[in-house]
């Protein structure tokens, strides 16, 4: 039996609130928390103190959900506010239960107001992890809306997608079962809830089957975690009728480049 999960929680919480969860999180193989749980959404807060706030990668939060994703046997993917020197990213980490912090992906394109507080990530965080429940990806927020990223990440072999988002629209869920049929995997999406506050995030997380049926959720106006087994068999059967890296795509007409290098600001050459 697999499990997987996504952990309904208010973005920018203090690392002891995720903590807390440790009992709730025994049990599955993988768990997804929404953007900015660690950091918080931006220009809610004076910018200095949202700039302290956020975490290195690795730093001392990390190193904690490394030891909550040991302690729990189950694989942890964060959506946490990255400070790398001055600049800030939305960012999510992938925590292993034996090997820690093994890989990170950095929101390729900020929305809105997100471009006055985040930098761009660039090519070289596209991971696609292997984990207990399958090969896990992350797309952040609306970069579920970019098709190429689809196409990248497809093309990677992605069985558990992972959506940690700050979307509490209704049509998110219509964005999460498409992604689960267009790609034929499993999606695990993590939105934040609030209890109060001005606008305050309503959660909606969802987990979809590689059909775009509803598995759990979306769980609305209250925290928690919610949860579902899943069996990757589904995925070879799903993808019989339809797989778009394969006998659904047609090279010959359509084809895709992606630039995988790190893209430095200053090169030094000696």
């Amino acid at each position: 039996m697999t499990v997987v999960a996504a952990l309904q929680i208010a973005a920018g919480v203090p690392i002891e609130r995720i903590l807390a969860f440790e009992d709730e999180i025994r049990g599955a193989d993988l768990v997804v928390l929404p953007e900015a749980v660690l950091g918080g959404y931006p220009g809610r807060v004076p910018f200095t103190e949202y700039f302290h706030a956020a975490v290195t990668v690795p730093g001392p939060e990390v190193t904690e959900l490394a030891g909550l994703a040991a302690r729990t046997g189950a694989s942890l993917v964060v959506g946490v506010i990255e400070r790398a020197g001055s600049t800030l990213y939305s960012t999510a980490v992938f925590l292993d239960p034996e090997q820690g912090l093994v890989a990170k992906h950095r929101k390729l394109v900020p929305t809105e107001r997100e471009r006055l507080f985040w930098g761009r990530g660039d090519g070289s965080t596209l991971p696609v992890v292997a984990t207990a429940a399958g090969r896990a990806g992350a797309a952040i927020c609306w970069e579920n809306h970019m098709p190429l990223l689809r196409a990248a990440m497809y093309a990677k072999g992605v069985e558990i997608w992972c959506a940690p988002t700050a979307d509490d629209r209704d049509v998110w869920q219509a964005s999460m079962r498409h992604i689960a049929d267009e790609g034929r995997c499993f999606v695990v999406s993590a939105c934040p809830y609030e209890a109060e506050g001005d606008d305050p995030f309503r959660g909606g997380s969802v987990i979809a089957g590689p059909l775009g049926d509803v598995l759990a959720g979306p769980l609305r106006d209250a925290e928690g975690l919610i949860t579902a087994e899943i069996d990757l068999e589904e995925i070879v059967t799903a993808r019989k009728s339809l797989d778009v890296s394969g006998h659904y795509s047609r090279p010959d007409v359509f084809s895709l480049t992606v630039d995988e290098r790190p893209r430095e600001g200053v090169t030094f050459v000696r």
